[in-house]
């Protein structure tokens, strides 16, 4: 694990290369999660080299003073800027809050990348008011609701759920409800046009939480927007139907940006 100070913080992220010819993808995980939500995605480091940070307050990363809605997301979006400037990484992909840090960065930033792939998120992302309710005061009660079939994954079997719930637990319910309370806050249904960079959509199509029109939403507003369904599958589809997921981003890149 490699490390970017950075705004009297330092960033932690993760470094795979395996010789890939390609552009560097920078991957960005979503609420309560860390870097390890891309495991899945290491496989394409044959291609494409891979870096994926853990944001402030996840993972290996030192936490930020921030309050939730816009002061989190700034923050959030200078560690991934930190990343990439450190990284030269091409190609930005955020899933869920990642996907809103993702698009606060294109549309406020000017990041210096190629393309970028949103999953499993939106233009706005609110929360279920019962959700940010138990995320606060019932955190058991949260991280279960999230592991009902078409939330985070479509049918999981045991160990998916217990791994996924560990990963909620070590993040801790301060971080994650800042999180969710941060993507309840986050709406640029106004701005995304503004997306000047060759985005990909992708969507698992049990999805509940951000079902499929709000991916469609951003291909047809993002001028080069493009859409990509991932079948059985709902919120992460990189972790749960992650060869299908991989397909998808390597054909964008190849298309889109490599070709």
């Amino acid at each position: 694990m490699e490390t970017v100070s950075h705004h009297g913080r330092e960033t932690a992220y993760r470094r795979v290369d395996r010789g890939g010819s390609g552009p560097t993808l920078c991957l960005v995980h979503g609420s309560g999660a860390n870097r390890r939500v891309w495991n899945g995605q290491l496989s394409l480091a044959d291609r494409y080299p891979i870096v994926a940070p853990d944001l402030s307050g996840h993972g290996g990363s030192e936490d930020v003073d921030a309050a939730p809605g816009y002061q989190t997301l700034a923050a959030y979006a200078d560690d991934v800027l930190a990343t990439l400037e450190a990284t030269d990484a091409r190609v930005l992909v955020g899933s869920s809050m990642g996907g809103a840090i993702v698009q606060h960065l294109l549309v406020e930033r000017d990041p210096d990348v190629d393309a970028a792939v949103l999953a499993g998120t939106g233009a706005r992302l609110g929360v279920l008011e019962d959700l940010l309710t138990w995320l606060e005061s019932d955190f058991e009660r949260a991280v279960e609701f999230f592991h009902r079939p078409g939330r985070f994954f479509c049918d999981p079997d045991p160990e998916l759920i217990e791994r996924s719930a560990d990963v909620l637990y070590e993040t801790g319910r301060r971080v994650t409800y800042r999180d969710f309370l941060t993507c309840h806050r986050f709406d640029i249904r106004d701005r995304v046009a503004e997306i000047a960079v060759p985005t990909l959509a992708v969507y698992g199509s049990e999805d509940r939480l951000t079902p499929p029109w709000f991916h469609e939403f951003l291909a047809e507003e993002i001028p080069a927007g493009e859409l990509a369904e991932i079948d059985d599958a709902a919120h992460l589809s990189m972790v749960e139907r992650s060869e299908a997921f991989n397909e998808a981003i390597a054909s964008f890149v190849e298309d889109r940006v490599a070709g």
